[in-house]
C-alpha cells in the first residue's frame, strides 16, 4: 500500500507494480500534466517559454504557487500497470488500513508518501508571519545573517528544483558576500525584506 497521491506516491506505486500487488491511496487530486509534450520534456517547454523563471510576484506565480501538479502520472496510467487506486486513508491499525469510504484492507507493508511540512520551531527569531511562513525576499530575511534556500516558490517555480535552485543560491551568496563586505567596513545591513540599505554602526 502506497499512501499519497503526489508525484512520489505515483512513481513508487508504478515502480513496485512490476514485482508486487500494489494499492495507491489518494487523498486529494492534483492537476496532471504530461511528462512529454510534442516529443520534448515538459521542463524543456517551461524553460524555453520562460514559465519556469516567472517569479512568485507575477500573475502566473500568484495563481500557481498554491497549486500542486502531477507530472507524467495519472490514475489511468497506474491502473494500466495493475495498481489498484483507493480513496484517502483515515486510519491504520496492525495490518488493517481503513479508507474514507469505510472500506478496509489488510496489507503487508505501507509506504507513506504523504508529503511534508517545514518545521521552523528551532529558529527563535521573528522572521515568520502568523501562519508560520518565512518572511523573506528571495530567501533573504530581515534578520542579519539568516537566509533560506530551496523553498517552494522562493522566487520562481524552479526555486525548489535541482536544475534551477542555483539561481537563488547565486543571489544569496552575493548577499552574503555583500554583508561580509559591509561588516569589514563597519556597516550593518538593515531592512533586507524591503529595499536594501546599509547604516553606519
Amino acid at each position: 500500500m502506497v499512501v499519497g497521491g503526489g508525484n512520489t506516491g505515483f512513481q513508487i506505486a508504478k515502480e513496485l507494480s512490476g514485482t508486487h500487488s500494489v494499492q495507491l491511496a489518494i487523498g486529494s487530486r492534483q492537476t496532471p500534466l504530461p511528462q512529454r509534450v510534442l516529443g520534448r520534456d515538459l521542463f524543456w517547454w517551461l524553460t524555453k517559454t520562460g514559465l519556469i523563471q516567472k517569479t512568485v510576484e507575477s500573475r502566473i506565480g500568484r495563481r500557481a504557487r498554491d497549486r500542486d501538479t502531477l507530472i507524467g502520472s495519472s490514475t489511468r496510467d497506474v491502473r494500466r500497470h495493475g495498481v489498484e487506486v483507493k480513496p484517502r486513508v483515515v486510519s491504520a491499525s496492525e495490518r488493517t488500513v481503513t479508507f474514507e469510504d469505510g472500506s478496509e484492507l489488510d496489507v503487508d507493508a505501507v509506504i507513506w508518501a504523504t508529503g511534508y511540512h517545514s518545521d521552523y520551531s528551532w529558529i527563535d527569531v521573528p522572521v515568520f508571519d502568523r501562519d508560520g511562513r518565512v518572511l523573506h525576499r528571495r530567501g533573504v530575511t530581515d534578520h542579519p545573517g539568516l537566509f533560506f534556500l530551496g523553498l517552494t516558490w522562493q522566487h520562481t517555480r524552479g526555486s525548489a528544483l535541482i536544475g534551477w535552485v542555483k539561481d537563488d543560491a547565486e543571489f544569496i551568496s552575493e548577499r552574503i558576500a555583500a554583508n561580509a563586505d559591509d561588516r569589514r567596513h563597519g556597516k550593518v545591513e538593515a531592512g533586507a525584506i524591503g529595499p536594501s540599505r546599509s547604516v553606519t554602526s
